[in-house]
């Protein structure tokens, strides 16, 4: 038997068009979209498509482009919400509509955004302080535009078989660790802002894969980091390990976390560093103090010769 819906508190407003109810994977709705529903492709305007890393690794492969142009022919750059990550959208066309969608439907359906796959059922998922081994709470919603009729359609299914009928399942497998990036930057706020040189790294790694793969093979990467023989194997051929491989990079270097290993002789070499530039900092101070003392022994000097 179906779990009962949990009624959504606090939804005085709806701009979003979200119905105000929890639903479960056994949660039943009625909806269908077709080529016969009188607004098929209205929902391909006017919208923002945040692609994930997935959603550009899948469409450049399918359009048998190179990520460089895929993103210059057909997305915007721009900031993650309450984030300083950058992004990318899709670039919609002069009349605001999806570059890929015709009057017949979308030109890239089989490999299509998740974004568009999810509609009308959205997911959301709490993760308190984007924190690592925190199980998240876990339900989804519907959205209910007025201009959809797919809602009047006769086809009803549970949530579980809407999911598994669009393909989102490996979506959801391949988007949550970047989701899960992008959460914990979430919460720590403005405070805290990535350097410049993150934003790009994170750029890079978020949209081109084969840039990503040169820098790991063709700059001092393997010099810091100790990654087994195995890992270096696949990540050299293989995309969706490179793209799993790359969460954990960002991980690593953007908050710290130990998915990957810095060698020990970079870390002493780095601890040197520092120890060294403590040592200078030091000396500097001295240098400045004897120098601010030698000024005040002059002044002190030369109003006694007044005198």
């Amino acid at each position: 038997m179906a779990e009962k819906e949990k009624s959504m508190s606090d939804y005085e407003k709806n701009p979003s068009n979200i119905l105000p109810q929890k639903y479960t994977l056994d949660s039943k709705i009625k909806f269908r979209c077709h080529p016969g529903v009188s607004c098929f492709t209205a929902c391909c305007g006017n919208i923002n498509i945040i692609l994930t890393p997935f959603d550009i690794l899948r469409l450049r492969k399918y359009l048998k482009l190179p990520a460089q142009e895929f993103l210059l022919r057909f997305t915007t750059p721009m900031m993650i919400e309450k984030t300083d990550m950058p992004g990318v959208k899709l670039h919609l066309d002069e009349n605001g509509r999806c570059p890929f969608v015709t009057d017949e439907g979308c030109m890239i359906y089989p490999e299509r955004p998740s974004a568009c796959r999810y509609y009308p059922v959205g997911m959301a998922n709490f993760h308190e302080g984007g924190q690592e081994g925190v199980d998240s709470e876990q339900f989804f919603f519907l959205v209910k535009e007025p201009h959809c009729k797919g809602h009047e359609e006769d086809k009803v299914w549970t949530i579980r078989e809407w999911r598994a009928d669009q393909g989102v399942d490996v979506c959801d497998e391949m988007n949550r660790e970047w989701l899960e990036l992008v959460m914990r930057r979430k919460s720590f706020g403005f405070q805290a802002t990535l350097s410049e040189q993150a934003k790009k790294m994170f750029f890079m790694v978020s949209t081109d894969l084969d840039k990503f793969r040169e820098f790991i093979f063709k700059s001092s990467f393997l010099n810091t980091y100790e990654i087994d023989q195995e890992t270096l194997e696949k990540i050299k051929e293989d995309d969706i390990e490179l793209l799993r491989f790359s969460y954990k990079y960002l991980r690593s270097a953007l908050f710290g976390t130990k998915d990957l290993k810095i060698k020990e002789e970079k870390i002493k070499a780095k601890t040197e560093e520092i120890k060294n530039q403590q040592v200078s900092k030091e000396q500097e101070a001295i240098h400045v103090y004897e120098e601010l003392k030698a000024e005040r022994d002059r002044m002190l000097a030369a109003k006694q010769n007044k005198k």
